[in-house]
């Protein structure tokens, strides 16, 4: 074989590779994250949240569900589901299956883009340039079971958060909650549970699928003092060493994912469990659920 036909050959065989293993290996390489979170006040007992997010579940997917389902071991003192769930008409009955254990715990869901509009064919690499915001707004009827799906866990005794406000006992706690629904779509209505969060809660959560940062300083500023998101998918595609390319929403890649801070409250952003089914692979960015542990703030 030629020289000059060496390089590109090798290239193409490492790219072929890398092809494989971001779409065979990575994304069924499911990992539990696990943060403790300062924010409760001392003396308070700790309680821990199990955030799922981005499941974009189709009903083959077998793997996923098997280890969502496997979860229900964690016993979480509250479950938090921060949207796109879905990707399949019929995906409904097969993520019932896998939240079944967790559904026997108190749990809070919003809705993302996804739930609503069923994924199209398009070239992946658009993300690098722009969101996939027009893309989805351009559908304006609805293409998935939304309704079934909210009713469905509601059923199960899950909170319904999009624009709304709620109370709810989470172990020894007392906790407020606000939720939006997915900005990404324009149908966040942050003003309709606009005002300071009860001051008297011992815990403030604020809920949404996208963290677009204009939401986050608004939660913030009402005091909400953990907000949880997800949406980012962490990057889907990182560069090793120096993390997501974008983010397709307003918050910058440092925060795409993990555990950070906003204007004083705690974020956490989700990297999500799945993809879309036009677009099966993660590389430098394992799908992912997180366990936080809220403990005691230091005195």
């Amino acid at each position: 074989m030629r020289k000059a036909a060496v390089i590109p050959l090798s290239l193409l065989g490492l790219g072929a590779a890398g092809i494989g293993y971001a779409s065979v290996i990575e994304r069924n390489r499911f990992r539990l994250r696990r943060f403790d979170v300062p924010v409760l006040a001392p003396g308070q007992r700790p309680v821990r949240i199990l955030h799922l997010s981005d499941l974009h579940l189709t009903p083959r997917r077998r793997m996923l569900i098997n280890w969502v389902r496997s979860l229900g071991a964690l016993r979480p003192d509250l479950v938090v589901n921060t949207g796109d769930s879905i990707a399949h008409p019929d995906a409904v009955p097969a993520l019932l299956h896998a939240l079944e254990p967790l559904l026997k715990r108190p749990g809070l869901f919003v809705y993302g883009s996804n739930d609503l509009y069923a994924p199209r064919p398009k070239n992946p690499a658009r993300y690098l340039w722009r969101t996939s915001k027009g893309d989805i707004t351009r559908q304006h009827v609805p293409s998935l079971p939304w309704k079934e799906l909210g009713a469905a866990m509601e059923a199960e005794g899950w909170l319904d958060m999009n624009n709304r406000t709620a109370r709810i006992k989470v172990g020894d706690l007392d906790v407020a909650v606000g939720g939006i629904h997915d900005s990404h779509i324009d149908l966040d209505r942050y003003d309709l549970i606009a005002g300071p969060a009860p001051a008297d809660a011992d815990l403030r959560l604020g809920v949404m699928h996208s963290p677009e940062p204009r939401n986050l300083s608004r939660f913030a500023a009402d005091g909400y003092q953990l907000l949880l998101a997800g949406h980012t998918h962490g990057g889907q595609i990182c560069i090793p060493f120096y993390g997501a390319l974008v983010t397709n929403c307003g918050i910058d890649r440092a925060r795409a994912k993990g555990l950070h801070r906003h204007d004083g409250a705690w974020l956490h952003v989700s990297a999500g469990l799945g993809t879309s089914p036009y677009a099966p692979a993660r590389f430098a960015c394992h799908p992912e659920a997180s366990l936080l542990t809220l403990v005691p703030r230091r005195s």
